[in-house]
Parts: structure tokens; sequence; C-alpha cells
């Protein structure tokens, strides 16, 4: 544990009567911050950190408290919110500002589909990513993430333990947003001709993401059209569509 590391957590624990056992307090942390994932010294530090600025417990989980901050500003006035199913507006309000500050958030750009919040509580979810981007640009909060935010961090970053670089991972599928963006150009260039499904499959896959099942039956559904029968736009060299 680095000096620094250690220097915070006795802060803590001397702060909230947490005890004065630092390995079994930074274990509960990782369990409770981080679920238990392999963490650096400096990730731990930058934490507790933040923890500290905006006099939190994390091990309370108050790491995500951004209600809970709003409202212990001196210059917050309220706030309010504008949702549909396609979008949520918050709407922030200080008392020595005469113009509130707004923030809007879109479902089709904040929801995942793969985690259990965004498919049970989709508008709630929005609302509480409206709410954090409203409090950025109203109070200039900093260095603050919820738990959303880290898992999705966390999901395209690579980091190795012993030196804490941190490395851009490309996911292991190609998510099904990309696929349906890509997929009306991509079946152009199959049926004009461009490319057959085999070669689009492999410069996909060569990109360094794998293709679902799924993605790969709609593909190899995909034939090309004969001259005769060809209606509509010419086909389209995939190497010319934008790929993310």
């Amino acid at each position: 544990m680095s000096t620094a590391l250690a220097t915070l957590t006795n802060s803590f624990a001397a702060r909230f009567g947490l005890g004065d056992n630092q390995k079994e307090l930074i274990d509960t942390l990782k369990a409770t911050a981080f679920k238990g994932g392999n963490v650096t010294d400096a990730q731990m530090t930058a934490l507790m950190l933040v923890a500290q600025q905006y006099n939190l417990n994390p091990w309370l989980k108050e790491i995500d408290g951004w209600a809970r901050i709003m409202n212990d500003h001196p210059q917050f006035d309220g706030m309010e919110f504008q949702q549909d199913d396609e979008s949520c507006t918050c709407i922030i309000y200080r008392k020595d500002r005469s113009h509130a500050t707004k923030a809007t958030e879109y479902m089709n750009e904040c929801r995942r589909t793969n985690t259990g919040p965004w498919q049970s509580h989709p508008k709630r979810m929005l609302r509480h990513k409206a709410m954090i981007q409203a409090a950025r640009l109203a109070f200039g909060f900093g260095g603050i993430y919820d738990q959303d935010e880290a898992e999705r961090i966390i999901e395209t970053i690579d980091i190795d333990t012993s030196t804490g670089e941190i490395k851009e991972k490309k996911p292991e599928y190609l998510s099904s947003e990309i696929f349906d963006a890509q997929k009306s150009g991509w079946e152009k260039a199959i049926t004009g001709g461009k490319k057959t499904a085999q070669a689009l499959i492999a410069w996909v896959e060569a990109k360094g993401t794998k293709l679902t099942e799924s993605q790969l039956k709609i593909i190899n559904t995909w034939k090309v059209i004969p001259p005769e029968e060809k209606q509509g736009s010419p086909a389209i060299d995939p190497d010319d569509i934008p790929f993310n």
C-alpha cells in the first residue's frame, strides 16, 4: 500500500470511526466500490481523494451520492425534470444565478442493453444521467462517476496491475447498436456484389471484434442480387462505411 493511500485510509477511518485495520478497510472498499476487481493503489487513492474533496464516506457507497452532494451545496435552489420516452432534461437552479442550467440526455445514446437497471428501469436511469450532467455544468463537479459510468469505463480498458498502465480494450463481440447502424450499408455491399458474406465477416473480425451468432446468421442470409433485379441505390464498398 502506498504512503498516500495509507494516510488517506487512516484519515477516513478516524473521521468515520471505522477502526484501524487498514487491510480490512481497503478490502471492504474494493468489494463495495470496485466489486472486488483488480484495483491499483493509484485508483484507490484517486477514489479517496474525491471522497475527501466532497466529504463522502466511500465505504457507504456515498461516492455515488450525487443528490447528497448537490443538496449540501449552499447555492443549490432545487431542480426539475422534463422527460418522455426519448429524452430527459434536468433543470437545476442556483441561488446566485439568474438563469437555470439545463442538460438533456437521450435514451438511444445512454441505454445499455446488457445491464439489469437499464432493462428494468430505463426512464429512472436516464433521469439519473440527466441529473448528473446538469450537476456537473451547474456546480463544476469533477472526478466523480456513478456506478454506470464506472462500469462503462471498466468495459473499455485493460489495466496492468503491476505497472498501473491503462490500455484501451476492444469489445469481444460487436455491439447490437453498431451492428444495427452498419447493417444497411453492409447488406448493400453484399447484395451489390462488392463483397461476399465471408469476405465481409473476415473484414469485420480483422478489426479485432467478433460477430455474434445472430449477426452471422443475418449476414449469411444476404445474397448477390442479379443486375436485372436491382433497384434503388448502387452497391456500397464496406471500406467506405465508417466503422467504430
